[in-house]
C-alpha cells in the first residue's frame, strides 16, 4: 500500500460507518422495545391499581352495610327494652295505683324543694 492509497481506509471506514448505523438502528429498536414493554407494564400496573380500588371500594360499602345493620339491630334491642320499661311501669302503677301516686307526689316535691333552694 503506498501512502497516497487511501481506498482501504476509505473502505475501512465506510465499513466502521455501515456498523455504526445498524448499531444505531438496533439501539433505537432497543429502546422502542423497551419502551413498548414499558407501557404494556404502566397499564397492567394501572389495571391492578383500579383493581385494588374497586375491590376497597366494595369492602367499605360492604363494612358500612354490616355496620348499619348492627346499629339498627341495636336500636331494636334499645326500644325494646324501652317498651318493657314502660310496659312494667305500667303494670306497677295498676297493682298499686296509690303507692305510685304517693312515690310521684314525693318525687316531685323533692325536685320542687331542690328547684326553689337554687334560686337562693
Amino acid at each position: 500500500m503506498s501512502p497516497t492509497d487511501t481506498s482501504p481506509l476509505k473502505n475501512s471506514l465506510g465499513e466502521a460507518g455501515d456498523h455504526l448505523k445498524q448499531a444505531a438502528r438496533d439501539a433505537g429498536d432497543a429502546i422502542k422495545g423497551a419502551t413498548g414493554a414499558a407501557g404494556d407494564e404502566l397499564r397492567i400496573g394501572k389495571a391492578h391499581v383500579k383493581s385494588d380500588l374497586a375491590d376497597s371500594a366494595l369492602a367499605g360499602i360492604s363494612a358500612a352495610e354490616e355496620a348499619s345493620a348492627a346499629a339498627r339491630e341495636q336500636a331494636d334491642v334499645l326500644m325494646d327494652k324501652g317498651r318493657d320499661l314502660i310496659d312494667s311501669a305500667a303494670e306497677l302503677i295498676r297493682e298499686r295505683p296509690i303507692a305510685s301516686f304517693g312515690a310521684a307526689f314525693a318525687a316531685g316535691w323533692i325536685i320542687a324543694k331542690l328547684a326553689r333552694s337554687g334560686d337562693k
